[in-house]
Protein backbone atom coordinates (compact mmCIF):
# COMPACT_ATOMS: atom_id res chain seq x y z
CA UNK A 1 0.00 0.00 0.00
CA UNK A 2 1.23 3.62 -0.88
CA UNK A 3 -0.30 6.46 0.74
CA UNK A 4 0.00 9.67 -0.91
CA UNK A 5 -0.66 13.31 0.49
CA UNK A 6 -1.83 16.58 -1.04
CA UNK A 7 -3.58 14.37 -3.43
CA UNK A 8 -5.99 16.90 -5.20
CA UNK A 9 -2.62 19.30 -6.23
CA UNK A 10 -0.55 19.34 -8.99
CA UNK A 11 1.58 16.70 -8.61
CA UNK A 12 -0.30 14.92 -5.99
CA UNK A 13 -2.57 14.12 -8.43
CA UNK A 14 -0.33 12.77 -10.90
CA UNK A 15 1.22 10.93 -8.61
CA UNK A 16 -1.80 9.05 -7.44
CA UNK A 17 -2.68 8.55 -11.21
CA UNK A 18 0.89 7.00 -12.05
CA UNK A 19 0.48 4.82 -9.01
CA UNK A 20 -2.86 3.20 -9.83
CA UNK A 21 -1.30 2.10 -13.26
CA UNK A 22 1.42 0.49 -11.44
CA UNK A 23 0.20 -3.49 -11.15
CA UNK A 24 0.14 -4.61 -7.68
CA UNK A 25 -0.18 -1.30 -6.45
CA UNK A 26 -3.16 -0.55 -3.84
CA UNK A 27 -2.81 3.96 -3.40
CA UNK A 28 -4.90 5.69 -0.65
CA UNK A 29 -5.08 9.39 -0.58
CA UNK A 30 -5.47 12.48 1.77
CA UNK A 31 -7.37 14.93 0.65
CA UNK A 32 -8.43 18.24 2.80
CA UNK A 33 -12.32 17.72 2.07
CA UNK A 34 -14.46 15.94 0.35
CA UNK A 35 -13.46 13.01 -2.16
CA UNK A 36 -10.46 12.36 -4.62
CA UNK A 37 -13.07 11.66 -7.46
CA UNK A 38 -10.91 9.01 -8.68
CA UNK A 39 -12.39 5.49 -8.80
CA UNK A 40 -10.26 2.77 -6.80
CA UNK A 41 -8.29 4.97 -4.76
CA UNK A 42 -9.07 4.65 -0.87
CA UNK A 43 -9.53 8.34 0.68
CA UNK A 44 -9.18 10.21 3.89
CA UNK A 45 -9.35 13.62 4.66
CA UNK A 46 -6.86 15.08 6.54
CA UNK A 47 -4.77 18.48 7.44
CA UNK A 48 -0.97 18.48 6.97
CA UNK A 49 -0.38 20.39 10.63
CA UNK A 50 1.65 19.06 13.61
CA UNK A 51 -1.72 17.93 15.56
CA UNK A 52 -3.40 15.68 12.67
CA UNK A 53 -3.64 12.16 13.77
CA UNK A 54 -2.78 9.82 10.49
CA UNK A 55 -3.53 6.55 12.21
CA UNK A 56 -6.18 5.72 10.03
CA UNK A 57 -4.19 6.46 6.83
CA UNK A 58 -1.06 4.75 7.80
CA UNK A 59 -2.80 1.29 8.85
CA UNK A 60 -0.83 -1.49 6.44
CA UNK A 61 0.91 0.99 4.26
CA UNK A 62 4.12 0.37 3.21
CA UNK A 63 5.54 3.98 1.60
CA UNK A 64 4.54 7.47 2.03
CA UNK A 65 5.22 9.65 -1.06
CA UNK A 66 4.65 12.80 0.73
CA UNK A 67 3.17 16.14 -2.05
CA UNK A 68 1.50 18.39 0.78
CA UNK A 69 3.03 21.19 1.58
CA UNK A 70 1.83 24.96 1.69
CA UNK A 71 3.57 26.26 -1.15
CA UNK A 72 5.15 29.10 -2.50
CA UNK A 73 3.09 32.39 -2.50
CA UNK A 74 3.33 35.30 -4.13
CA UNK A 75 2.94 38.48 -2.59
CA UNK A 76 1.92 36.26 1.17
CA UNK A 77 -0.57 38.21 3.38
CA UNK A 78 0.25 36.39 6.05
CA UNK A 79 1.44 38.26 8.91
CA UNK A 80 4.44 35.99 9.85
CA UNK A 81 4.90 33.93 6.70
CA UNK A 82 8.02 31.71 8.07
CA UNK A 83 5.54 30.64 10.74
CA UNK A 84 3.14 29.51 8.06
CA UNK A 85 5.55 27.22 6.28
CA UNK A 86 6.90 26.50 9.31
CA UNK A 87 3.55 24.83 10.76
CA UNK A 88 2.90 23.04 7.53
CA UNK A 89 5.87 22.04 5.92
CA UNK A 90 8.07 21.60 8.95
CA UNK A 91 6.38 20.67 12.02
CA UNK A 92 3.28 19.39 9.94
CA UNK A 93 5.69 16.71 7.82
CA UNK A 94 7.66 15.68 10.87
CA UNK A 95 4.76 14.78 12.50
CA UNK A 96 3.44 12.67 10.01
CA UNK A 97 7.06 10.66 9.31
CA UNK A 98 7.21 10.28 13.17
CA UNK A 99 3.45 8.62 12.74
CA UNK A 100 4.72 7.05 10.08
CA UNK A 101 7.79 5.59 11.62
CA UNK A 102 5.69 4.12 14.25
CA UNK A 103 3.40 2.70 11.72
CA UNK A 104 5.70 0.80 10.72
CA UNK A 105 6.06 2.43 7.04
CA UNK A 106 9.43 1.10 5.29
CA UNK A 107 10.31 4.09 3.01
CA UNK A 108 8.96 8.34 2.85
CA UNK A 109 9.21 10.03 -0.35
CA UNK A 110 9.63 13.67 0.04
CA UNK A 111 9.06 15.67 -2.40
CA UNK A 112 10.85 19.64 -1.40
CA UNK A 113 12.45 22.08 -3.53
CA UNK A 114 15.23 23.06 -5.51
CA UNK A 115 14.90 26.42 -3.41
CA UNK A 116 16.80 24.08 -0.20
CA UNK A 117 19.83 24.48 -2.96
CA UNK A 118 18.93 28.16 -3.92
CA UNK A 119 17.58 30.01 -6.69
CA UNK A 120 20.55 30.92 -9.24
CA UNK A 121 23.40 28.78 -10.32
CA UNK A 122 26.54 30.11 -12.98
CA UNK A 123 26.23 28.68 -16.24
CA UNK A 124 27.60 25.36 -16.77
CA UNK A 125 27.65 24.74 -13.13
CA UNK A 126 24.39 23.13 -12.29
CA UNK A 127 23.41 22.47 -8.67
CA UNK A 128 24.03 18.61 -8.10
CA UNK A 129 21.85 16.66 -5.32
CA UNK A 130 25.58 16.10 -3.16
CA UNK A 131 26.05 19.75 -2.88
CA UNK A 132 26.03 21.28 0.54
CA UNK A 133 22.89 23.61 0.78
CA UNK A 134 23.36 27.29 0.93
CA UNK A 135 20.91 29.36 3.25
CA UNK A 136 17.57 29.41 1.24
CA UNK A 137 16.31 32.62 0.54
CA UNK A 138 12.59 32.69 1.28
CA UNK A 139 10.59 31.06 4.19
CA UNK A 140 9.74 28.49 1.38
CA UNK A 141 12.98 27.36 1.12
CA UNK A 142 13.83 27.62 4.57
CA UNK A 143 10.79 25.50 5.47
CA UNK A 144 11.56 22.45 3.09
CA UNK A 145 15.13 22.44 4.15
CA UNK A 146 14.55 22.63 7.76
CA UNK A 147 11.98 19.76 7.34
CA UNK A 148 14.31 17.93 5.65
CA UNK A 149 16.84 18.14 8.24
CA UNK A 150 14.40 17.00 10.69
CA UNK A 151 13.19 13.37 8.29
CA UNK A 152 17.10 12.95 8.43
CA UNK A 153 17.15 12.91 11.81
CA UNK A 154 13.98 10.45 12.16
CA UNK A 155 15.73 8.60 9.62
CA UNK A 156 18.43 8.31 11.88
CA UNK A 157 16.66 7.07 15.13
CA UNK A 158 13.95 5.16 13.49
CA UNK A 159 15.43 3.53 10.48
CA UNK A 160 12.95 4.49 8.45
CA UNK A 161 14.26 4.79 4.84
CA UNK A 162 13.47 8.84 3.39
CA UNK A 163 13.95 9.27 0.06
CA UNK A 164 14.28 13.19 -1.08
CA UNK A 165 13.24 14.45 -4.12
CA UNK A 166 14.19 18.22 -5.22
CA UNK A 167 12.29 19.10 -8.32
CA UNK A 168 12.97 22.62 -10.29
CA UNK A 169 10.42 24.38 -12.27
CA UNK A 170 7.31 21.62 -12.71
CA UNK A 171 4.92 21.92 -15.48
CA UNK A 172 2.10 19.71 -17.70
CA UNK A 173 -1.41 19.96 -17.83
CA UNK A 174 -3.08 22.28 -15.13
CA UNK A 175 0.15 24.14 -14.38
CA UNK A 176 -0.75 27.65 -12.95
CA UNK A 177 1.00 31.05 -11.98
CA UNK A 178 4.04 31.96 -14.03
CA UNK A 179 4.70 29.38 -16.39
CA UNK A 180 0.43 29.64 -16.94
CA UNK A 181 0.89 33.42 -17.57
CA UNK A 182 3.82 33.01 -20.09
CA UNK A 183 1.56 30.16 -21.95
CA UNK A 184 -1.37 33.53 -22.00
CA UNK A 185 0.96 35.77 -23.35
CA UNK A 186 2.47 33.19 -25.77
CA UNK A 187 -0.92 32.24 -27.25
CA UNK A 188 -2.20 35.78 -27.53
CA UNK A 189 0.75 37.14 -29.49
CA UNK A 190 1.97 39.53 -26.98
CA UNK A 191 5.30 40.48 -27.66
CA UNK A 192 7.80 39.89 -24.97
CA UNK A 193 10.89 42.05 -23.83
CA UNK A 194 13.07 38.21 -23.26
CA UNK A 195 15.04 38.08 -26.88
CA UNK A 196 18.25 38.96 -25.32
CA UNK A 197 17.93 36.34 -22.49
CA UNK A 198 20.66 34.41 -22.46
CA UNK A 199 20.47 32.13 -19.44
CA UNK A 200 20.05 28.25 -18.75
CA UNK A 201 17.20 26.99 -16.90
CA UNK A 202 16.38 23.16 -15.88
CA UNK A 203 12.64 22.32 -16.06
CA UNK A 204 10.35 19.18 -15.34
CA UNK A 205 7.57 18.10 -17.01
CA UNK A 206 5.08 16.21 -14.14
CA UNK A 207 5.24 13.11 -16.56
CA UNK A 208 8.79 12.99 -15.84
CA UNK A 209 8.46 14.00 -12.09
CA UNK A 210 6.08 11.11 -11.73
CA UNK A 211 7.78 8.63 -13.22
CA UNK A 212 10.82 9.53 -10.76
CA UNK A 213 8.65 9.20 -8.38
CA UNK A 214 7.71 5.90 -8.80
CA UNK A 215 11.36 4.79 -9.39
CA UNK A 216 11.79 5.64 -5.92
CA UNK A 217 9.51 4.22 -4.51
CA UNK A 218 10.28 0.52 -6.01
CA UNK A 219 14.07 1.39 -6.37
CA UNK A 220 16.31 -0.69 -3.56
CA UNK A 221 18.99 2.07 -4.17
CA UNK A 222 16.73 5.30 -3.47
CA UNK A 223 17.04 4.55 0.07
CA UNK A 224 18.62 7.56 2.18
CA UNK A 225 19.38 9.13 -0.84
CA UNK A 226 18.88 12.65 -2.24
CA UNK A 227 17.44 13.23 -5.29
CA UNK A 228 17.29 16.55 -8.04
CA UNK A 229 15.31 15.75 -11.40
CA UNK A 230 14.84 17.08 -14.35
CA UNK A 231 13.73 16.56 -18.16
CA UNK A 232 17.75 16.45 -18.79
CA UNK A 233 17.67 19.36 -21.08
CA UNK A 234 18.10 23.53 -20.45
CA UNK A 235 16.76 26.14 -21.80
CA UNK A 236 16.56 29.61 -22.33
CA UNK A 237 13.54 31.56 -21.54
CA UNK A 238 13.95 32.84 -25.13
CA UNK A 239 14.11 29.37 -26.66
CA UNK A 240 11.13 28.16 -24.08
CA UNK A 241 9.02 30.58 -25.43
CA UNK A 242 10.25 29.99 -29.28
CA UNK A 243 8.91 25.53 -28.28
CA UNK A 244 6.13 27.16 -26.66
CA UNK A 245 4.93 29.04 -29.93
CA UNK A 246 5.89 26.47 -31.85
CA UNK A 247 3.44 24.09 -30.20
CA UNK A 248 1.10 26.40 -30.04
CA UNK A 249 1.43 27.49 -34.06
CA UNK A 250 1.59 30.18 -33.09
CA UNK A 251 4.58 32.72 -33.55
CA UNK A 252 7.56 33.75 -30.90
CA UNK A 253 7.21 37.56 -30.67
CA UNK A 254 10.59 38.12 -29.00
CA UNK A 255 12.19 41.46 -28.37
CA UNK A 256 15.64 42.02 -27.93
CA UNK A 257 15.51 43.92 -24.41
CA UNK A 258 18.72 44.32 -22.90
CA UNK A 259 18.61 41.79 -19.61
CA UNK A 260 20.54 45.42 -17.38
CA UNK A 261 17.31 47.29 -19.35
CA UNK A 262 14.94 44.57 -17.85
CA UNK A 263 16.63 44.32 -14.30
CA UNK A 264 16.14 48.06 -13.61
CA UNK A 265 12.74 48.04 -14.57
CA UNK A 266 12.04 45.62 -12.55
CA UNK A 267 13.64 47.26 -9.78
CA UNK A 268 11.82 50.19 -10.20
CA UNK A 269 8.16 48.06 -9.68
CA UNK A 270 8.88 46.06 -7.07
CA UNK A 271 9.51 42.83 -9.32
CA UNK A 272 12.60 41.68 -9.49
CA UNK A 273 12.06 37.71 -8.11
CA UNK A 274 10.47 37.90 -11.28
CA UNK A 275 13.02 39.23 -13.70
CA UNK A 276 15.36 36.70 -12.02
CA UNK A 277 12.98 33.95 -12.53
CA UNK A 278 13.11 34.55 -16.18
CA UNK A 279 16.56 36.42 -16.63
CA UNK A 280 18.66 34.08 -14.11
CA UNK A 281 20.52 30.37 -14.55
CA UNK A 282 19.08 28.03 -12.18
CA UNK A 283 20.49 24.34 -13.84
CA UNK A 284 20.38 20.99 -11.72
CA UNK A 285 22.69 17.71 -12.70
CA UNK A 286 20.73 14.72 -12.98
CA UNK A 287 23.61 12.22 -13.59
CA UNK A 288 23.26 10.12 -10.14
CA UNK A 289 19.92 9.34 -10.87
CA UNK A 290 21.01 7.90 -14.20
CA UNK A 291 23.93 6.18 -12.34
CA UNK A 292 22.32 5.14 -9.01
CA UNK A 293 18.42 3.95 -10.09
CA UNK A 294 19.00 3.76 -14.15
CA UNK A 295 16.47 6.57 -14.39
CA UNK A 296 16.38 8.45 -17.82
CA UNK A 297 13.65 11.56 -18.69
CA UNK A 298 10.38 9.33 -20.21
CA UNK A 299 9.86 12.28 -22.73
CA UNK A 300 11.56 15.33 -23.97
CA UNK A 301 10.43 19.06 -23.84
CA UNK A 302 8.76 19.59 -26.94
CA UNK A 303 6.47 16.21 -25.81
CA UNK A 304 6.27 17.80 -22.24
CA UNK A 305 4.73 21.06 -23.56
CA UNK A 306 2.63 19.58 -26.18
CA UNK A 307 0.98 18.02 -23.49
CA UNK A 308 0.84 21.00 -21.09
CA UNK A 309 -1.01 22.65 -24.30
CA UNK A 310 -3.34 20.31 -24.74
CA UNK A 311 -4.48 20.30 -21.26
CA UNK A 312 -4.30 23.94 -21.14
CA UNK A 313 -7.64 25.75 -20.57
CA UNK A 314 -7.38 29.45 -21.33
Amino acid sequence: MVFVTGSTGFIGHAVVKALRAVPGYAVRASVRRGRLGDGGVETVIAELAPDTDWAAALADVDVVVHTAARVHIMNDQAADPLAEFRRANVAGTLALARQAAAASVQRFVFISSIKVNGEDTQPGRPFTADDTPAAPQDAYGISKMEAEQGLREIAAYTGMEVVIIRPPLVYGPGVRANFRSLMRAVAHGLPLPLGAVDNRRSLLGVDNLVDFVVTCVQHPAAAGQTFLVSDGEDLSTAELVRRMAQVMGKPARLVPVPVWLLQAGAALLGKRDVVQRLCGSLQVDIHKNREMLGWVPVIGVDEGLRRTVAGWHQ
